[in-house]
């Protein structure tokens, strides 16, 4: 139906990323903006005096530097400064309020640099205890350490700025205490430790140990990395594909599947079972990932754990001691093995058998009930994507007559389009990946939802014919990967006019950048904006992360 409308999937499921100049617009944008957060405290005056201002001071490559942290940037990076310094590093693993010694690494074009930690001089504001001891290190939770209240504060300020910054919107409708904002309060979450319903581990060849630095003389140096050989399943160390932080619980995902990770940790590097690593160098070993997935039991309501073994090739006799240790743990009821023989580190396999089980498990969402194999995409904070499907059902405001036609696009496995079907009409899904458009279709089914239409293409590459497959929707819901969406499809959506647009975004900067299009257009590119933003929801989807989730209302004019 669609094959004249948008290009097919041919080749890796990859879409093209957002240009140089978006990127560092975007990050630029968030750094020169100063936080409006509380100022911290007075620092105690310093043994020595403070240097005078360094108006044109320019970092050199290499450079030991003392900063202050000022904000957090997009993707959580500390937006520091040099004392008396207008020059902006992004430093990761910087918090607000905090002084700290760190070494510029790149420099990027004069208009900025990107520096690396080394030592705390003061802690930040906001200073909380992680109750993980590998916080510091595994980057999955880069702001543990600060109080949740402040990283909620941190994100809404982020969402704002790149609004005014990047999609060129008038800062005082950015204010949540206007009655006419634009830019609503940030929707927390309620639970921010075992909220992930899907965790990836790997095996790993070498440990990768925590780091550790020294003083010496008033000049901060870097110990050689201390890496040992051994061998390590956990997660991979920040910034490398080959190094593993070996991981014994991890307090994002559920409590079962903390129970099958301590179980596999206690077993598979035992020497007579013969199990190995895989060697992403050497590409020998054969263990690659461990993933477990949590869903519930519709009937009961109680948890059921999916693990899944990524092998670089099919010999189950090797797993079964594995197995039939995990299966005395009563949440697990599905055992997977996917076989990747290729050298990549991708989890995804050509082969999946099922070795204890069922092949799936399900979960509720929006009343509905969804079957998740070990490869399907579904939304990882189960509970929170509840809210954030509530909020966009709010927002498209449908009739509920069954008159209207909504046109899903980047749907996925078809969750948003299937809670809306209730109250629509039709509604028609496109989507890239031909494994999402099998499950939305089976999800359809098996909700015994008749009026939804899922249709696999690259929205990246439509053509004249696109939209003439359905009739013109009156509401649209977008919700694209990170790159946000081509200006292709936007100049589509600026031409067919429909009356309201959902923007349903996991990246506020390329989120402002569409937003801007779409109201304001693109001289030249001959885009004339014809909508009005009318509402913007920042939800924090997962705590301790930077990411950021955004449901946008917009309004044809």
């Amino acid at each position: 139906m669609a094959a004249h409308a948008v290009a097919p999937l041919s080749g890796g499921l990859l879409r093209r990323g957002v240009a140089l100049h978006h990127r560092r617009r975007r990050l630029l944008a968030v750094a020169a903006v100063a936080p409006e957060a509380p100022s911290p405290a007075p620092a105690p005056a310093p043994s020595q005096p403070r240097a005078p201002p360094r108006k044109g001071y320019f970092p050199k490559r290499g450079e030991t530097v003392e900063l202050t942290c000022e904000a957090l940037a997009f993707k959580g990076k500390g937006v520091c400064k040099v004392a008396g310094s207008t020059f902006v590093l992004l430093c990761d693993g910087a918090l607000p309020g905090e002084r700290l010694v760190a070494r510029v690494r790149r420099l990027r074009r004069g208009a900025f640099a990107e520096a690396a930690k080394l030592k705390t001089l003061e802690p930040h504001d906001d200073a909380v205890e992680a109750p993980c001891p590998l916080a510091a290190d595994c980057g999955g939770c880069k702001t543990q350490s600060l109080a949740y209240a402040a990283q909620i504060r941190h994100k809404h300020l982020q969402v704002r700025d790149l609004l005014v910054n990047v999609g060129k919107f008038d800062s005082k409708r950015m204010e949540s205490s206007e009655p006419d904002a634009i830019l609503k309060p940030i929707v927390p979450c309620d639970e921010i430790f075992r909220y992930r319903n899907k965790m990836e581990f790997s095996f790993g060849t070498k440990r990768w140990m925590q780091r550790e630095w020294k003083e010496k003389e008033e000049e901060v140096m870097k110990e050689d990395t201390n890496e040992v050989d051994g061998y390590a399943l956990g997660l991979h160390a920040p910034g490398f594909f080959d190094k593993v932080l070996h991981v014994e619980k991890c307090f994002l995902q559920s409590e079962p599947a903390d129970k099958v990770l301590a179980v596999v940790q206690e077993t598979w590097m035992d020497p007579a079972l013969g199990l190995t690593p895989y060697d992403v160098h050497k590409h020998v070993g054969f263990l690659k990932h461990l993933m477990m997935r949590t869903g519930r039991n519709i009937s009961t309501g109680t948890p059921e754990v999916m693990v899944n073994f990524v092998t670089s090739c099919y010999k189950p006799d090797l797993l079964m001691p594995l197995v039939e240790n995990i299966t005395k743990i009563p949440e697990v009821v599905s055992v997977i093995n996917n076989v990747n023989t290729s050298v990549g580190n991708t989890s995804v396999g050509e082969q999946e058998y099922t070795l204890y089980g069922k092949p799936s498990i399900t979960e509720m969402l929006r009343g509905l009930t969804f079957q998740i194999s070990a490869n399907s995409f579904f939304q990882t904070n189960t509970k929170q994507a509840d809210v954030l499907y509530k909020l966009i059902e709010d927002s498209a405001g449908l009739k509920g007559d069954g008159s209207e036609i909504v046109l899903d696009l980047f749907c996925g496995t078809g969750t948003i389009g299937l809670t809306l079907a209730r109250r629509a009409k039709h509604v028609y899904g496109y989507e890239v990946v031909p494994e999402a458009i099998a499950d939305a279709r089976k999800n359809a089914k098996l909700n015994g939802i008749n009026n939804a239409t899922f249709v696999q293409g690259d929205l990246n590459k439509i053509n004249e014919s696109f939209g003439k497959e359905f009739p013109k929707p009156d509401i649209i819901i977008s919700d694209p990967n990170r790159p946000g969406m081509h200006m292709k499809l936007i100049k589509w959506l600026l031409e067919v006019k429909a009356p309201r647009i959902v923007y349903v975004s996991c990246n506020p900067a390329t989120c402002a950048r569409d937003l801007d299009y779409l109201c304001h257009g693109l001289e030249e590119k001959d885009l004339r904006g014809c909508y009005e933003l009318k509402s913007v929801i920042p939800v924090d989807m997962f705590p301790h992360t930077p990411h950021i989730e955004c449901v946008c209302l917009l309004e044809l004019h």
